[in-house]
């Protein structure tokens, strides 16, 4: 329960970091997306179970602010990025930073691919080079170089828990 919990205030303390501090540090309008950068690790850190819950969490607080009163988009957006990042749960190991720069690498550009065709192809804005260029690849770029620099902090929280949550089961 404990974990779930810190899962659930690590998604929120993203959500406003993304929100404040690096919408002010953005890049030609674009800022990184940490929620999606914690959907990435929980998944291939604590598998499917677990990716898709932080997924959970993270799409909704994205649909809050970006959704445009639409609910559920990015919420399926990021189970899937979670359940997904979760497969490779067996072959992460924490001393191997490249599986998750990969994963997240691809995990955003496939999430940004997919929010261009269903919110803007399906509107009949046809200009895929210009949000690839604009967009797509800064954004997935900006969330590499963050998740470089998180990746260290968050694994030492994630083993953490796992302590404790190892700790807990041997009391019973």
């Amino acid at each position: 329960m404990i974990r779930k919990i810190i899962k659930i205030i690590l998604v929120l303390v993203c959500f406003i970091l993304q929100g404040t501090f690096f919408k002010a540090l953005s890049l030609g309008g674009v800022t990184p997306n940490l929620l999606l950068m914690i959907t990435s690790f929980s998944g291939f850190v604590g598998g499917k179970k677990e990716g898709m819950f932080t997924g959970f969490f993270a799409g909704l607080f994205t649909d809050i602010l970006y959704g445009n009163g639409i609910i559920g988009f990015y919420i399926l957006l990021y189970v899937w990025t979670g359940y997904v990042n979760g497969m490779f749960n067996r072959l992460f190991y924490p001393e191997d930073v490249k599986l998750p720069l990969i994963l997240t690498t691809v995990s955003n550009a496939l999430n940004g691919f997919l929010t261009y065709v269903f919110l803007f192809l399906l509107r009949s804005r046809l200009d895929i080079g210009y949000y690839t260029l604009r967009v797509i690849l800064p954004e997935t770029v900006y969330t590499l170089i963050i998740t470089i620099i998180l990746f260290k902090p968050l694994l030492f929280i994630e083993e953490a828990l796992q302590e404790n949550t190892d700790r807990k089961g041997m009391n019973v």
